[in-house]
């Protein structure tokens, strides 16, 4: 299992973290948990005019985790809060039922591919997006 879901690229992307790190002057902030597996994800954000213009996050948790909140660092800002959500609902979709990704999806998505047939590990990948989320509520 996990050498088909730890691949190179993920990595690559857990290690770069992109918005790793709290954000100083943020306006909204949210920590979600998985008690199943430990993992917690605290998502600050800062919004200007409807839109992200920074996100910062602290993650203590699993690679995929990590991944994905790097992920999340690198393509919200410049989202709205129903863009990030729609992409929240993309990913979701696209481990959990195999739906295809849009083809406007945020880069690096597609990595979580072999994360389908772990059950498990989906709430991993959606953890940064749901607190992302729940900061923008």
């Amino acid at each position: 299992m996990s050498d088909e879901i730890y691949q190179k690229e993920l990595l690559r992307l857990a290690a770069e973290a992109t918005g790793a790190g709290r954000l100083g002057g943020a306006v909204a902030s949210a920590t979600v948990h998985n008690p199943l597996c430990g993992d917690r994800v605290t998502m600050d954000a800062r919004v200007e005019g409807g839109r992200l213009r920074a996100v910062g996050h602290e993650v203590k948790a699993c690679l995929l985790c990590q991944a994905a909140a790097s992920i999340v660092g690198r393509s919200a800002p410049g989202n709205s809060r129903d863009e990030v959500a729609a992409t929240a609902l993309a990913i979701e979709a696209f481990i959990k039922s195999g739906t295809e990704l849009p083809p406007n999806s945020w880069p690096g998505l597609e990595l979580f591919a072999p994360v389908r047939p772990h059950k498990s590990r989906h709430r991993c990948v959606l953890l940064p997006f749901e607190a992302l989320l729940a900061a923008l509520a």
